[in-house]
Order: C-alpha cells, then sequence, then structure tokens
C-alpha cells in the first residue's frame, strides 16, 4: 500500500524545478499578480473620479469597490503588495505585514493572495447585502459625501421635450446655429449644448461656490434621451471640452461670449499664435504622428512662414498653416511660453542642421493630437487653463484635482 505521507514529502523535498520555493517579497512590482493591481486600480480610479473612496452605498458598483477595498484592507499580504501604487492612502492606517513562511501543503492553502481559493471573487461581499443595514445608528446624524452626480430619468421630462423640439426647428429654419463651446462662462440657465452627439439643456445653475480655489456650482441638466443630471458646472465643461463634436446651440441674434468676440477699433491687435505642420521629406519627423509646431508671430503668419524650408526652427522644411488665433491686448510670447510648458513632457526631441551644418534643437514641436491643442489655446485665453493638465498618457486634456489626506 502506498505511503502517501512519505510521498507528499518526497515531492516537498524533491522539487527540481523550485515551484515550492517561494522568496520573500523583493519588489511588489516585479512579483505582483496583474489581476490584484487591475482591481485595485479600479478603486484608484474611483477615487479620482469622486474625489473620495468608495462607501457602502446602495449604488451596486461602489458597493462592490467599498466590498473590495475592505477585503483588500483586511490582508496584511494585499496591502503590502499594493502599497507602492497606493496613491491617495488607501492603506495609510494599516500595518505593514510580517512575511510568511511557507513550508508545507497546508501554508500554500492558506496563503491565499489573489482570493483563487476563495468561491466569492476578490473576497468581495454578497451583492444582496446592498440591501441589508449594518453598522449604522438610525438616531445618528451622518455626515454625507458630495453628491455624485449620474444621469437618470427624468419624471417630469414632458415639461422639457417641447424646448428641445423648438431647439431642432430653430436648427432647421437658420434661427439657431451651432458654434464651439470655448470656456466654463458660456453655461447658463436656458442654454443648450451637444454633448457626445446628445443634446443638453441647462434647466439651472446652482448656487456658485469657491472650494480649494475653484469655482463650481451644481447643475440640472436634462438630456434629449429623456434622462437627467446634477452634474457639476466644471464637469459638463471638462467633457465639451473633450469631445471633438460637442459644440453650444445659439440663436444667431445673440451675442457672443468670448473676449474676442467684442473687439473695438480701441483693442489692440498685439500677434498671432499658430499652428503647423510639417511638409518635410524627411522619414525620420514625415513618419511621427500628431506632430505640430506651436507659435507665436507679431506679424501675419503667412507672411512669418514664406521661407520655413530655411529656417532650423521649421525643421528646415516647407509648412502648412492649421490654425491661427488673433490675440488683442495680450502677449502673444508669453502666451505661446505658456502652451510650451503645458505640453512640456510631448515637446519633439531632435537635432536639425542648417546649411551650413550648425546644429539646432529646436523646443516648438509637440507630439499631440491637433484638437487638443486648439482647446488649449482656448483654454489659455479664457483664463481656465490654469484648472486643467496635459496627460500624455492618455494624450489628452484633463481637469486638475487635489488629493485630500
Amino acid at each position: 500500500m502506498i505511503d502517501f505521507g512519505k510521498e507528499l514529502a518526497l515531492i516537498l523535498t524533491n522539487d527540481p524545478l523550485g515551484l515550492l520555493s517561494i522568496k520573500p517579497k523583493t519588489s511588489s512590482l516585479l512579483n505582483m499578480d496583474e489581476r490584484l493591481l487591475a482591481s485595485f486600480e479600479e478603486i484608484n480610479a474611483f477615487v479620482i473620479e469622486q474625489g473620495n473612496e468608495p462607501l457602502a452605498s446602495q449604488d451596486i458598483n461602489e458597493r462592490k469597490l467599498y466590498s473590495r477595498l475592505k477585503g483588500l484592507r483586511e490582508s496584511p499580504e494585499k496591502v503590502e503588495a499594493l502599497m507602492d501604487f497606493d496613491r491617495f492612502n488607501l492603506f495609510a492606517s494599516e500595518k505593514m505585514p510580517v512575511v510568511k513562511e511557507i513550508n508545507t501543503i497546508d501554508d500554500v492553502l492558506n496563503d491565499d493572495l489573489l482570493g483563487l481559493l476563495s468561491t466569492s471573487p476578490m473576497d468581495e461581499e454578497d451583492p444582496n447585502e446592498i440591501f441589508k443595514l449594518k453598522h449604522i445608528s438610525l438616531h445618528k446624524t451622518l455626515d454625507m459625501p458630495e453628491q455624485i452626480a449620474r444621469r437618470v430619468p427624468c419624471k417630469n421630462f414632458e415639461r422639457y421635450e417641447y424646448l428641445f423640439k423648438q431647439c431642432h426647428s430653430d436648427l432647421v429654419t437658420g434661427k439657431n446655429e451651432f458654434r464651439p463651446f470655448t470656456g466654463e462662462q458660456q453655461i447658463a440657465t436656458g442654454h443648450f449644448f451637444i454633448l457626445h452627439g446628445i443634446m443638453v439643456y441647462v434647466a439651472n445653475v446652482g448656487e456658485k461656490e469657491k472650494k480649494r480655489g475653484k469655482v463650481n456650482a451644481r447643475l440640472l441638466c436634462i438630456f434629449e434621451n429623456g434622462t437627467e443630471s446634477n452634474m457639476l458646472l466644471r464637469s459638463l465643461a471638462t467633457e465639451l471640452y473633450k469631445d471633438e463634436n460637442g459644440v453650444r446651440v445659439l440663436p444667431l441674434s445673440e451675442d457672443l461670449l468670448m473676449p474676442d468676440e467684442h473687439i473695438t477699433h480701441e483693442d489692440q491687435s498685439t500677434g498671432y499664435i499658430y499652428i503647423l505642420q510639417s511638409l518635410t521629406e524627411d522619414n525620420n519627423i514625415r513618419d511621427i504622428a500628431d506632430l505640430y509646431k506651436i507659435g507665436y508671430s507679431s506679424q501675419p503668419v503667412k507672411e512669418r512662414i514664406k521661407n520655413a524650408s530655411q529656417e532650423p526652427t521649421y525643421l528646415m522644411a516647407d509648412v502648412k498653416l492649421l490654425s491661427e488665433f488673433q490675440t488683442f491686448n495680450l502677449n502673444p510670447q508669453k502666451l505661446e511660453l505658456l502652451l510650451h510648458t503645458f505640453f512640456a513632457e510631448a515637446c519633439l526631441n531632435i537635432d536639425v542642421f542648417d546649411k551650413e551644418g550648425k546644429r539646432y534643437t529646436p523646443r516648438e514641436w509637440f507630439i499631440v493630437p491637433l484638437q487638443v491643442i486648439e482647446i488649449a489655446v482656448r483654454l489659455l485665453i479664457n483664463g481656465e487653463i490654469i484648472n486643467y493638465r496635459y496627460d500624455n498618457n492618455k494624450r489628452e486634456i484633463v481637469e486638475k484635482f487635489e488629493v485630500i489626506i
């Protein structure tokens, strides 16, 4: 008869491939399972979007992340593995664990770091638990988190439906027209916008408040598909900036709100901010997608670039003018410098030689989508650029946020 005890002992001692040899963790980055990190990054993404960690709410998605975070906090091994990725100090109160020694099969079974042997994925609670109130006193006043905006069915949509029909009718007859969205100050009660292909009506703008140096307000937005949202003013602005086809709908007779749309003879033109595309035949440059030059000129741009093929700043090649913005009462050179700083991480690093062999390193070319550059220029002109930053990984402009510790 086989002696299973001896056979198991033989397996544990005879391990030529080192499969049962588990070394103490030296780098969480090198040894962490991608599934564990991905699950934690979902929690980080929630904190970025909502400004607080997930709570035990009745929203199933938030409750799911809350349960996941709770399970991670209860596992010292997981806390240790994820500590380097804890950007918001979610594990600040947790103690660093002691590395376990694993010598037997029982040790392996009890050291289920990823929850692979658990019947509940990632140690999350039963979804039905969201309907059970735990650890809550009915007589205690709770400090509720800031309201989170989500689209919900609009119960009194019939009050607004005729407004959408009238707006569409005025677009057909030419009474209304589409205009670019260029600033947060254009969001006002009674205005229409097109966001991700859906018409949005701003039914109300709440009281404006200044929080952490930023002015914001809660909106009542009615969507043409019969839903509504109480999103923040700056959240709507951010989405309109990001949407390539995001526009506002205004009557032809309505005055425009941007400063450059009120130019009078008293205003002084100070120059131009422009965006160029290289027409070089150099494959090393021509094959770079979304490569554009951001510059300024005190004279008309076409006059400035007529000798581009002779100048290193234009990569010794002809260029194509894609966009230009005339500035009034502003220093275009300072605007250019601010834009270069804004897109610094995406600056092209290349050496160019003139006809005499002298080397230059132009710093005005950036690998950024054209639409993103145009949005940044508008944000700069209307002064809102201080509320945003460029994410070079996502290749888009995102709203700045502050982490509260």
